[in-house]
């Protein structure tokens, strides 16, 4: 690396956390406002969850394109396009907020934006800060990606209950300060010879669209196109010369069994996610608010025991890390499911082992993901494994809304649960649970017993 292109990181990071927070935190700041969405518009939750599911299947799909894009096109450019994209989504979301599909299409166009943001700050510390920066920095950027998740529930409570939801859409515009900074920091740069599989990329992003179509609105033909277009994509990845996905990766037993635990963990979390301030608000009768402080706490310790986990993986090995991340999970679950119609703030204290158990899990299993992969696959398999994340996340939360829509989980009342209400939150939690021990059992058959190993 030549000198003229190190980054000055004393200038740099500042603005780099700035922009990654504002990016990170649409993930979540909705989250709490899905009650007064539905209220607004009449809508069920099978319907509201699209304002959490557009997001998050834009984003996903979004992040793998750009770190393509990098290696050819100008950072400079790729960043502020991607700034640029995320506030006009967040001008038309605000502007059109009467009509709810212009709401899901400025959502849409959000998630498109944003997920440059993320992806592209990483390629930016990994080619422009000198060697002896990128340690603290990469780290750094994992605490604020914690902290702008963490934070989310709480900032939308406030701005709903004192404004109106509608201005979450007006907060993604901050990042627009950011731009002539990195328009000065950024060096020149020519493009470069490489192609994008974009017609793969489509392909997978339709596909995954028409999974969450149809656990949303159940019509076969819904689950027909995406199975094809699914079929389509792979056939198309063994002819393509640059494909989206490399083939290769899933002849890797130890990366699909990774892929297919993080799939039932993320699924299960970002369920989990959704259905809560559901929950609070219609069995405990919360404002958003209220329900942003009960979630606080437990996000809050997933900023500081994420650091934790990382040493604990470093010290005991990944697999005691993911099996403590796993327990945790379950006897949160549990404790949920037992004490759903009774203090709010029971709710929130069993919720402290949810967000820990999850930050354990998601720090030792991405390392252990990492350490299947030779050298060259590296980016590829981690930009695959982020991306079942973000598919997992969306057909988690549409998945949850069709389960609570239907009727489905009234099959069982608890003699412990003091309202009727309780009933169908109290039975998706216990499903959840049984989840996290099917994922548990799998974990150990594909990775092995020993606790103590990497």
């Amino acid at each position: 690396m030549t000198q003229e292109k190190v980054i000055d990181a004393k200038k740099a990071v500042p603005w780099i956390i700035f922009l990654i927070f504002f990016a990170v935190l649409n993930e979540t700041v909705f989250n709490v406002s899905t009650p007064a969405i539905a209220k607004q518009y009449a809508i069920t939750p099978t319907g509201v969850s699209w304002v959490l599911t557009t997001f998050i299947i834009f984003f996903g799909i979004g992040s793998v394109i750009y770190g393509r894009l990098s290696d050819i096109f100008s950072l400079k450019k790729l960043i502020v396009a991607g700034i640029v994209i995320y506030s006009i989504g967040s001008a038309l979301g605000f502007l059109l907020q009467a009509w709810y599909p212009a709401v899901i299409f400025a959502r849409a166009v959000q998630g498109a934006g944003a997920s440059a943001i993320p992806a592209l700050i990483m390629v930016v510390v990994a080619r422009y800060f000198s060697p002896s920066d990128r340690g603290k920095i990469f780290g750094i950027l994992t605490s604020t990606v914690s902290f702008a998740i963490a934070v989310g529930p709480v900032v939308g409570g406030f701005v709903s209950s004192t404004l109106h939801w509608t201005y979450l859409f007006i907060i993604p515009l901050f990042t627009l300060i950011s731009i002539p900074f990195f328009r000065q920091i950024l060096p020149e740069e020519k493009r470069k010879e490489g192609s994008v599989d974009i017609l793969g990329a489509v392909l997978v992003a339709f596909s995954v669209a028409g999974i969450t179509v149809y656990l949303s609105f159940p019509h076969w033909y819904y689950l027909a196109a995406s199975v094809v277009l699914f079929i389509w994509f792979v056939a198309h990845i063994r002819r393509a010369k640059e494909p989206f996905i490399e083939p290769a990766l899933f002849r890797n037993k130890l990366l699909r069994g990774g892929l297919i635990v993080g799939f039932l963990i993320f699924c299960t979390v970002m369920g989990i996610m959704f259905v809560i301030p559901l929950m609070l608000a219609t069995v405990n009768d919360l404002s958003t608010s209220m329900i942003g402080l009960i979630l606080f706490p437990g996000a809050i310790c997933a900023v500081v025991f994420g650091t934790i986990g990382g040493n604990l993986a470093d010290k005991k090995g990944n697999n005691f890390v993911v099996y403590i991340g796993m327990g945790l999970l379950f006897v949160s679950l549990a404790a949920i499911a037992l004490t759903v119609g009774h203090s709010p703030w029971l709710i929130s204290a069993a919720l402290l082992p949810t967000y820990v158990g999850f930050s354990f899990i998601q720090t030792a299993l991405a390392n252990r993901v990492s350490l299947t992969l030779e050298v060259h696959e590296t980016g590829v398999g981690m930009g695959l494994f982020n991306l079942i994340s973000f598919i997992s996340g969306a057909v988690g939360t549409a998945l949850v809304a069709k389960l609570l829509d239907g009727g489905m989980m009234e099959f069982y009342k608890n003699p412990i649960l003091n309202t009727i209400k309780a009933v169908p939150y109290s039975n998706l939690l216990l499903i959840f649970a049984a989840v996290v021990i099917i994922s548990a059992l799998f974990y150990k058959q594909i990775f092995g017993k020993k606790l103590y190993t990497a």
